[in-house]
């Protein structure tokens, strides 16, 4: 298996106290199954292979026929969906926990499609820079969009640090586990109005918000920058721009 997944640009995370601590994340009391638990992009199952003793059923999803094979032949009692996961409807087994390394790539598209399944958790192995940007705290300057969209639909948590030597092969940058935890409501226009605040991030909200929200000049945050406000200020604010 060592050069199998290697044509797709997989880093395999190699850390056995990595995956432990992963599934830990995932599937927290061992004596208490999990009823479902979906991975995303198993690749040689060295999380499934933590995963598959806290659950009473474990689906994977993965892309890369000769992997898939693998994990059929290695975990026979495991359901393995062999397709993208951006083409899954992750909500169609009913709530799951949800797990994996995700490609650096598409972490953003999955993680939306994660906010929109009806998850009992998500516990994800991605780029240190996202996790950072995904718990970003107002007045940061990783805060954004980002921050916004996910700390307004759950709660977000960062998990623990994994360094690049964690991988085979290494990537060029750290990586890191973060949760994620139903906690809040999706509200489209919400993401939308996020969207437009922080359009261009270092402009004031009346230049931002003034085409699609003219009530923003009256407003006292009208001089502010997005950055500047909390994610209940924000919703606050919407709410009063739209009513």
């Amino acid at each position: 298996m060592e050069n199998v997944g290697r044509r797709l640009g997989q880093h395999f995370l190699k850390s056995e106290s990595a995956l432990r601590r992963t599934a830990e994340a995932a599937c927290p009391d061992p004596a208490q199954l999990e009823p479902l638990v979906i991975e995303i992009g198993p690749g040689r199952g060295a999380l499934t292979q933590h995963l598959v003793g806290r659950c009473q059923r474990l689906i994977v999803i993965e892309v890369d026929p000769p992997l898939a094979a693998h994990i059929r032949e290695k975990f026979p009692t495991v359901e393995v969906v062999e397709a993208s996961v951006l083409e899954v409807d992750l909500g169609q087994w009913g709530p799951a926990v949800i797990a994996g390394n995700l490609p650096y790539y598409i972490t953003s598209p999955i993680i939306e499609q994660t906010l929109q399944a009806p998850f009992v958790r998500a516990v994800f192995l991605v780029q240190k820079e996202v996790a950072v940007r995904l718990t970003a705290a107002s007045g940061s300057r990783d805060y954004g969009y980002l921050s916004v969209a996910t700390q307004s639909q759950v709660k977000v948590d960062y998990c623990f640090t994994v360094p690049a030597k964690a991988f085979a092969p290494p990537p060029k940058v750290d990586s890191a586990v973060v949760r994620l935890s139903p906690g809040g409501t999706r509200e489209p226009e919400f993401l939308k109005f996020a969207s437009a605040c922080f359009r261009q991030k270092r402009k004031m909200l009346r230049n931002n918000l003034a085409e699609g929200y003219p009530a923003i000049a009256d407003a006292p945050e009208a001089t502010l920058r997005a950055e500047q406000l909390t994610v209940p200020q924000l919703q606050a604010l919407w709410r009063r721009l739209v009513s």
